[in-house]
């Protein structure tokens, strides 16, 4: 009975963790795409203006791959391997076929 309650507590708490996990990897996406466009850019200073609301969450991801991963003919390939990475997690967590997706939709023919 008490893991039954448990279960139907945690069950309740899956839906909206799908979704607000979802939401963050798709701003990190949107974060990581937008530093690749702002290497195009090497004269943008990201301490200035509205830059800050981009550099700040996806610095300390950027420098600590860029610690093992050189430039690669003077561009900074990093925000490209963050990018790919976060787009895969997206998927295998929270895509149509992601792991949460495949146990909210087992959940609801339990109910």
């Amino acid at each position: 009975m008490l893991f039954r309650t448990e279960m139907s507590s945690f069950m309740s708490f899956l839906p909206i963790f799908n979704l607000i996990l979802g939401l963050v990897l798709a701003i990190f996406i949107l974060g990581f795409l937008l530093r690749i466009i702002l290497t195009w850019y090497p004269q943008i200073n990201l301490n200035k203006g509205f830059w800050p609301l981009i550099a700040w969450p996806t610095e300390p991801f950027l420098a600590f791959t860029r610690k093992f991963i050189n430039p690669i003919g003077g561009v900074d390939i990093t925000p490209v391997i963050w990018l790919g990475i976060t787009s895969l997690f997206r998927e295998l967590l929270v895509g149509q076929q992601g792991l949460l997706t495949q146990i909210l939709r087992k959940s609801e023919h339990l109910i």
